[in-house]
């Protein structure tokens, strides 16, 4: 055990396995309090025995991430459980993947429904407390940290609909940030790359992603929560509005949409004479990343 975050108090979102299994217990294992949020109560209690079982500090609850009203009790658990709350880290998320041509209203909802709107629920909950912290006048250390994914920066084929949810929480991210520091709130969001139930149903990525026999697991889940450890920490004040693209040992920052230059008629541009000044403008243009399974 750490005392890096010793004190702090997170809820990690859809942390009965995966991704927010590996936060919830790195944050846990340095000291912070966990609260494991996931709709699968037996998955999320066996989360929480192993973290009390090594000497940290979790309880369980099963607040539906897409029900505004349940979702306030994520926030009320973590205040009631341990006193405070410092970080919401949004996790949870679902795949319900077909060709947009054929993917339907259920499939489409669904998906916004945990990603995109999953991620307003409890953090507007949270920033609703903190607020009210720093107009009483104590100091805020809040902390939001999303899940984006490259599918969401950059398109994915026979994803459009987690592309989309994605690209949004990016995006919310980036509003977060701006409209939130004056509270003492800070916003940023992970595009990982690790071993999950959701990356080991696609072969392709089950065969690459496989464990090693020996030696460094690239692709385990715990090297992720690093980053959105240290994200849910004290130390982070000064970092927001970022996107951290993680995988393996590795981190970057994506940039975000860029304009080019312009390219100025003067005027009125006429229907026809468009095609022309397109023409100008992608001969200056620097190409995005190809779009997933292009």
């Amino acid at each position: 055990m750490s005392d890096f975050c010793e004190g702090r108090v997170a809820i990690v979102t859809g942390a009965g396995g995966g991704l927010g299994a590996a936060h919830a217990r790195v944050f846990a294992r340095e000291g912070g309090a966990v609260v494991v949020n996931d709709i699968n109560a037996d998955a999320a209690q066996a989360v929480v025995d192993e973290i009390t079982a090594a000497g940290g500090k979790a309880i369980v609850n099963t607040s539906d991430i897409t029900n505004y009203d349940d979702s306030l009790n994520a926030v009320t658990a973590a205040l009631d459980a341990f006193g405070d709350l410092h970080a919401v880290i949004n996790n949870a998320g679902i795949c319900r993947d077909r060709m947009f041509a054929s993917m339907t209203e259920a499939e489409w909802d669904a998906v916004i429904a945990v990603h995109l709107k999953g991620h307003f629920c409890i953090s507007s909950h949270a920033v609703h407390y903190w607020r009210g912290q720093s107009k009483a006048g104590k100091e805020v250390s809040g902390r939001i940290i999303n899940t984006t994914s490259a599918a969401g920066l950059q398109g994915s084929i026979g994803q459009s609909n987690y592309a989309a949810a994605k690209g949004g929480i990016a995006a919310l991210t980036l509003n977060q940030a701006a409209e939130l520091g004056r509270y003492g709130i800070t916003a940023n969001s992970i595009a990982p790359s690790a071993r999950t139930d959701m990356t080991t149903q696609v072969p392709e990525f089950a065969e690459r992603m496989a464990a090693p026999d020996d030696g460094f697991d690239y692709y385990a889940p715990e090297n992720i929560s690093s980053i959105v450890v240290w994200l849910a920490s004290a130390e982070s004040s000064h970092v927001s509005g970022r996107v951290f693209e993680c995988e393996g040992g590795k981190l970057n920052i994506c940039d975000g949409w860029r304009s080019t230059e312009w390219v100025d008629n003067g005027g009125y541009i006429e229907p026809a004479k468009c095609g022309g000044v397109v023409e100008k403008l992608l001969e200056i243009e620097v190409p995005a990343q190809k779009v997933y399974g292009t």
